[in-house]
């Protein structure tokens, strides 16, 4: 979230953080969001009836900030299909591995178990299939003889804050150039 909003503060960025949401009141990123200038709120899980009460919260929330992109970072809850759905083709997440291999949780401690020699990170489309969606970008790092959980992780964020705001840019402008087309063609001729 910090390499977004720090991405975003270049002129030429191609996207703006209107909004950082989190599921926890104590999210260290909402004070950093905040103290960048941007909106940030909690949206506690535990105050809703269970998920569809708290999914409806949280697309009322970035409905009302005209949010057209969303992107997952450290978000931990399995979004229904319901709610992929709707944000189908606009929510991204990063995860530390190179998709589609090490779904799921405890990538760096199952890369080291596993002897891997390289990891890395992944920034995909968000699907209702676990970390299954249509890859955007990867980054690969190696695995060092003497890593252990905390370094390879540090050298995986790296990469991480290095091609998520890239992703990002790229999908936004992308979004940006099919809709500048799309107005075009529902636009009757001049006359």
């Amino acid at each position: 979230m910090s390499a977004l909003i720090e991405a975003a503060r270049s002129p030429d960025f191609l996207a703006e953080v209107v909004l950082v949401l989190s599921d926890d009141p104590a999210a260290a990123g909402l004070s950093f969001a905040r103290d960048a200038g941007v909106a940030a709120e909690a949206i506690d899980f535990r105050a809703y009836a269970g998920k569809p009460a708290f999914e409806a919260a949280l697309d009322t929330r970035l409905a009302s900030a005209s949010v057209e992109l969303v992107c997952l970072a450290g978000f931990m809850r399995l979004l229904s299909p319901s709610f992929v759905e709707r944000w189908r083709g606009r929510m991204l997440n990063v995860h530390p591995s190179l998709l589609p291999n090490l779904r799921g949780l405890h990538t760096h401690e199952r890369a080291l178990a596993q002897g891997l020699t390289e990891h890395g990170c992944t920034v995909h489309l968000v699907t209702a299939e676990l970390d299954a969606g249509p890859i955007l970008a990867q980054a690969r790092v190696p695995v060092l003889p003497r890593d252990d959980v905390a370094a390879l992780a540090a050298r995986v964020l790296q990469e991480e804050h290095r091609i998520y705001p890239q992703a990002l840019g790229e999908l936004a402008g992308s979004l940006r150039r099919v809709g500048d087309c799309e107005r075009r063609v529902a636009s009757p001729p001049s006359r």
